[in-house]
């Protein structure tokens, strides 16, 4: 098994550590918890090192996905093992965490599929799909045909899916 050298795990500790401490902290909202969390994601890290292949999904992208795995995890042993008579409501915040990762994780690779678009396609699918805007606006104010536009979000949509399943991504 191919693991990574101390130098290279020590680097992307330092290029990454602290953005994926602050992931787990808002995730688990405890501290020690997100120290061990991103502990327990850089070893299964360097256990699976052999197995990332950097033209699937960055190394951040990688890093992010054991980390969100183990925050899972966490919160799972959390919710199977629930404090004795809190009756604080710490039910509903571990199940909204779960749910607030999945929604972060989810725009972080939407946001880094649609960087990865040809600007005409990014554009056009921002106006249609996020704005809400009309095939027929967007074309008027791009001086461009109606059709032009649909085949711009449609080949920007295909080229997304493409984007996202080469990070990972599973529908449904």
């Amino acid at each position: 098994m191919a693991t990574l050298p101390d130098a290279a795990l020590r680097s992307a500790y330092d290029a990454h550590g602290p953005e994926l401490y602050h992931f787990a902290r808002r995730a688990l909202g405890d501290a020690g918890q997100a120290e061990d969390a991103v502990q327990e994601a850089f070893l299964r890290a360097w256990r699976a090192s052999d197995r990332y292949d950097p033209a699937r999904a960055s190394q951040r992208t990688w890093l992010f996905a054991i980390l969100r795995n183990v925050v899972i995890d966490q919160l799972r042993a959390r919710r199977s093992r629930p404090p004795m008579s809190r009756g604080d409501g710490a039910e509903a915040v571990v199940a909204s965490t779960e749910d607030g990762i999945e929604h972060a994780l989810t725009g972080w690779q939407v946001d880094a599929a649609l960087g990865a678009l040809a600007e005409d396609q990014r554009r056009v699918l921002v106006e249609v799909h996020w704005r809400g805007r009309p095939y027929a606006d967007v074309a008027a104010e791009l001086g461009v045909p109606e059709g032009t536009i649909k085949s711009r979000v449609y080949y920007g949509l295909r080229a997304m899916r493409v984007a996202l399943e080469a990070g990972g991504w599973r529908d449904g």
